[in-house]
């Protein structure tokens, strides 16, 4: 029997989002009241419209996102595999918000927590900002980023792809997004907006974090899940 466990922000109006990018709205398309008024015998629905951006909440980024190449993938266009595989996470949260997260702080946690990383891993960052500022308007501007000593320690073993329970995995004050462009160079994509990654700490998982199928998409929102196996 398998254990889950949402990693995924709830989306609603008003969410904080990355600056610049759309804001996400929600509104009643269809009311019960509208639509029996076209059946019988008492049917009726209800239903939602959404308006919101590729990368607003919990989502993955295509390579496309950050690869100006025209052979960059779409979000349709990559495998599915990179959404699913064994994960683990790191804690990351004594870094100060606008700080840098080093590759010594990463081998730190490692060491400290004895997380078990692998080659072709998902890694997560828990980074605390979901925990301390999800929510409020903080959220989207105070939080930590990698520096490229810890963007290059995720080349270096092996990991599949990668997630931060903040906004992005680069230090919001930064003008050269060396996460981001780690990721470029290395054909490797994260995860923005996790949740609840306190309950992963060091421990192994199965990852699952589908996209929605958006053709030419820069990236998707999706429904990340920790996934355990218990007897």
């Amino acid at each position: 029997m398998a254990r889950l466990l949402d990693l995924s922000q709830e989306i609603y109006q008003g969410m904080p989002i990355y600056q610049g990018h759309l804001k996400t709205v929600i509104w009643t398309h269809a009311t019960h009241e509208e639509t029996a008024r076209n059946f019988e015998g008492g049917f009726s629905f209800t239903s939602n419209g959404v308006l919101l951006c590729d990368h607003g909440p919990t989502h993955v980024d295509a390579l496309k996102h950050l690869d100006p190449s025209p052979d960059a993938p779409a979000i349709d266009q990559m495998a599915l595999g990179v959404f699913y595989g064994p994960a683990t996470c790191v804690d990351v949260s004594g870094a100060a918000p606008h700080s840098y997260i080093t590759r010594a702080d990463i081998e730190a946690s490692v060491e400290r927590d004895h997380v078990d990383v692998r080659p072709g891993d998902i890694v997560l960052f828990y980074t605390g900002t979901y925990t301390r500022l999800g929510g409020s308007p903080e959220y989207s501007r105070d939080y930590p980023g990698l520096d490229e000593t810890a963007s290059q320690w995720l080349v270096d073993n092996g990991a599949k792809a990668f997630g931060v329970d903040s906004p992005s995995p680069d230090n919001p004050v930064s003008k050269t997004y060396p996460a981001h462009m780690m990721c470029r160079r290395h054909g490797i994509t994260h995860y923005e907006n996790l949740a609840n990654l306190d309950q992963v700490v060091a421990r192994r998982f199965t990852f699952a974090g589908f996209p929605l199928r958006f053709r030419g998409g820069t990236g998707s929102p999706v429904r990340a899940v920790a996934i355990f196996d218990e007897e």
